[in-house]
């Protein structure tokens, strides 16, 4: 760590044994025995016949027992025009291999198959004259994947938009039917052709997640996950299932392969955020680009208004006799004049995967540096003054593409991280799993000091102006194992996870005063008037959290029923540090169990019903010095979730129903003299209910989207003065519904387009009247492929404009703070494949 010298290392290799006990795992994993290092791994067509499912698919059309076979087999099955429908199948029971089982499956229907990659299977016509179906020959390297092994991620769903599962922390990659828990997994086809560039970008198809929505740059640092608020550089996102290794702040989506998302508390999943906070309404996974069986070198050009012009490379190759050794770079970068002016940003980032495949081992590791720098000051964000007061209701926003950030200031951030994922498999049933990351962020904030908006007229301002540096360090390691096991009837899947992360903060700050007034529908700076650099930031904070967690999933009926019960002890110790001494001013050393069960009924194979009951956990409070009790350290915040739903698969649709209910504690402030004294008292309580449909609705149309309603209230606050009242920044209702057609016209031309409505929402929770309205988008698009004449590879052309109608919004709000929305934006590229 970089702020505390011999003390903080000290504190980091004596926080437990366990930061030595799964470095060395890490290492000892490549000296596994000899036959788990072998890297002459059987091709598919071994590994499948030496690896047998349990299959239970009965008679019925062809098309619903191919969607059965699909998910038992963890296999994506492709068509690619050939027709299935009238034809009928016999259907397949007993513990088989996915061929031995796909052959029984299409006995007299005339079709065969062969393998596009290690998890597609693509159908076709058997060779005529032929009396039963022809094995196919395998086309393709791989393996057969160990069904406790996260490394692969889960097939695409139909469309290719969403995948059919993700990864669920300690329980592995689990198909969304297959969950007591609500999850939608956006694959790299939604990233590429939406031209996303943050997490932030990917995150806007979910209706149950509200961000910031500025694309000035990509510096937006907060989303809200089922009306509960938190920032990336909490530590709360994964990287390839390590908590607390998503890039902090701003996630570059050109190195990633996948944004999976879980709605709801994840304590038991993944243990708790870095920082000891957020996770209450849900987190996400990232997972990053590794070298497919086919090569991959694809050069990109792009263009995004007013005039940014940038560049993606992205390569990867597999080496070896069975293609085991894997390499996959992807460098980006984009400079120019933004669509907010004045503005100028300048971006880049550099990614490298390297990955080892053997028959039993399996090792990953990543780096990746990313740089962003704004000019001026990319948050379009403005304090609210005198709340219950001074502003008796919240002024119309101003033109979205007009900055309300004087051009002397900036916003520089540069992210480095690395990380090495191991698994072993000690049995065909047995899976031991070790990971250790770490990432550094550094970022300035350089200009006005929390600008207030000041009248109903639009006037804004403020009396200082502030050199702040920020730096971030996040160490995080887990270890543990998944197995299977039949106990009679019941099939069981475990997971044991020992997780451990330290989180260093730490800042420097000069502060000028200077006041200064002007006003957000016309707003005029005077000259430079900046702060001097205060140096190196000193650290301010560090927190440490450890946890070991277990769960079992207990299935019977061929997996029609499926109960899961799992629980984590959790410890949180945190230290804030004096900056000019470096004393400790304040500590905090707190533990607590977090339960959660949920259940799984498939009254038919296509649909789930489901419930759980999950905790979440956030270290307490320590109360600030602006109250009369401060130094006070409240117990850990246990949220409560209560959830029930039902999930069908209609073939090429999934659709998906959630009732939630999310209870949080909440702090309050008492009046006293002469300071108020903060107590820990009432909660804030989210109802909700969640609609969510994807998938191609006909062949060529495409369909992601959905509905949030949220019924967010105060309740059991002091003497029941706030029973009731809508917390800030929580709309009541929110939808987005994107679609993708294949026009029949022009062969290779797909449009595009997305609407989104979003509810008024409240800026204090204690006024009514000061809320920003209810606002629309419309976001349309278009690509267009053709074979290149000179390789026959793809050439793609996508263009996208963000906020066709150029609509002036607030867009968030949050505890008195307003954030303008994003204005028009173009953006274009064009891929070429070599």
């Amino acid at each position: 760590m970089r702020f505390g010298g011999q003390q903080a290392l000290s504190q980091v290799l004596g926080f437990n044994k366990f930061s030595l006990l799964l470095t060395t795992a890490l290492v000892a994993l490549p000296l596994a025995p000899a036959q788990a290092a072998d890297a002459g791994s059987a091709p598919v067509q071994v590994a499948q016949a030496q690896t047998r499912i349990r299959f239970a698919v009965p008679a019925q059309p062809l098309p619903a027992a191919l969607i059965q076979f699909a998910r038992q087999a963890n296999l994506q099955i492709t068509t690619h025009g050939l027709t299935t429908d009238g034809k009928q199948s016999a259907g397949v029971t007993g513990d088989l291999t996915p061929n031995e089982a796909l052959a029984r499956l299409l006995e007299g229907t005339g079709l065969t198959w062969s393998y596009t990659d290690s998890r597609t299977v693509n159908l076709i016509e058997a060779p005529r004259g032929s009396g039963a179906t022809v094995l196919p020959t395998l086309n393709v390297e791989g393996r057969a994947i160990n069904p406790n092994s996260t490394m692969t991620p889960m097939p695409e769903y139909a469309g290719g938009q969403i995948a059919r599962g993700g990864q669920l922390g300690m329980l592995g990659n689990r198909d969304v039917m297959d969950t007591p828990f609500s999850q939608t997994n956006y694959t790299n086809k939604t990233i590429r052709d939406q031209q996303a560039r943050t997490v932030q970008d990917v995150l806007l198809n979910d209706p149950s997640i509200l961000t910031k929505q500025n694309s000035a740059s990509d510096e937006d640092g907060s989303i809200t996950i089922r009306g509960f608020s938190h920032t990336l550089s909490s530590g709360n996102g994964s990287l390839n299932g390590l908590a607390g290794m998503a890039p902090l702040r701003t996630p570059d989506m050109d190195y990633m392969e996948r944004v999976e998302v879980l709605r709801g508390p994840s304590a038991l999943l993944n243990g708790m955020a870095a920082f000891g906070q957020g996770g209450v309404g849900g987190s996400y996974n990232l997972v990053t680009k590794k070298a497919t069986d086919e090569p991959v070198t694809e050069l990109t050009a792009r263009y995004g208004s007013l005039m940014q012009l940038g560049t993606h490379l992205d390569i990867g190759r597999r080496f070896g006799a069975e293609k085991q050794l894997g390499i996959r770079a992807n460098g980006a970068y984009r400079e120019g004049d933004t669509a907010v002016e004045p503005g100028n940003a300048e971006v880049g980032s550099m990614a490298i995967n390297l990955d080892y495949r053997g028959e039993r081992v399996r090792i990953s590791g990543d780096v990746a540096h990313q740089t962003n720098d704004a000019n001026p000051q990319i948050v379009q964000q403005l304090v609210l003054s005198g709340v219950g007061g001074g502003i008796v209701h919240v002024p119309k926003a101003p033109d979205a593409s007009t900055s309300l950030n004087p051009t002397w200031s900036k916003q520089p951030s540069k992210l480095t991280l690395g990380m090495v994922a191991g698994e072993v498999d000690i049995t065909e049933k047995v899976t031991a799993y070790a990971a250790i990351g770490k990432q550094t962020l550094d970022f300035s904030l350089i200009g006005p000091n929390q600008p207030k908006l000041l009248g109903t007229d639009g006037t804004y301002g403020w009396n200082n102006v502030e050199h702040t540096n920020f730096a971030y360090d996040v160490l995080s390691m887990q270890g543990g194992l998944r197995a299977k096991a039949t106990t009679g009837p019941v099939n069981h899947t475990f997971g044991l996870n020992l997780s451990q992360s330290v989180m260093e903060t730490g800042e420097a700050q000069a502060t000028t005063p200077f006041a200064y007034t002007t006003n957000i529908y016309n707003p005029v700076f005077g000259g430079v008037t900046a702060a001097a650099d205060p140096g190196a930031p000193k650290k301010t904070n560090e927190t440490r959290t450890s946890s070991i967690g277990i769960a079992d999933t207990l299935s019977i009926l061929d997996e029609q029923i499926q109960f899961t019960a799992g629980i984590r002890q959790q410890r949180v110790e945190s230290d804030s540090f004096n900056t000019t001494t470096g004393a400790i001013t304040s500590g905090y050393d707190s533990d607590a169990l977090t339960p959660a069960l949920g259940v799984v009924v498939k009254p038919r194979e296509n649909v789930s019903l489901y419930a759980n009951y999950v905790e979440n956990l956030q270290r307490g409070t320590i109360v600030s010095t602006s109250f009369s009790n401060a130094g006070e350290v409240f117990a850990p915040y246990v949220s409560k979730q209560y959830e029930t739903g039902v999930k069908v698969d209609w073939g090429r649709m999934t659709t998906t129903l959630a009732v939630f209910q999310i209870a949080q504690p909440n702090t309050i402030s008492i009046a006293g003299t002469p300071l108020p004294r903060q107590a820990l008292d009432g909660e804030v309580r989210n109802r909700g209910v969640e609609l969510n449909a994807y998938g191609e609705v006909t062949p060529g149309i495409r369909l992601m989207g959905g509905l949030t309603l949220i019924d967010s209230q105060q309740t059991k606050t002091q003497g029941g003065l706030y029973d009731g009242n809508r917390e800030a920044g929580i709309p009541i209702i929110r939808t987005v519904v994107g679609g993708e057609w294949d026009t029949p016209f022009v062969h290779g031309l797909t449009l595009t387009g997305r609407f989104t409505y979003t509810g008024n929402q409240m800026v204090s929770s204690s006024n009514d009247n000061l809320k920003i309205p209810a606002w629309e988008l419309v976001d349309l698009g278009a690509r267009y492929v053709w074979d290149s004449p000179w390789n026959n590879k793809p050439i793609t052309f996508r263009f996208n404009v963000d906020n066709v109608f150029d609509k002036n919004y607030w867009s968030a709000s949050n505890f008195r703070y307003v954030q303008l929305g994003a204005p028009r934006t173009f953006w274009l590229s064009a891929s070429v494949d070599f």
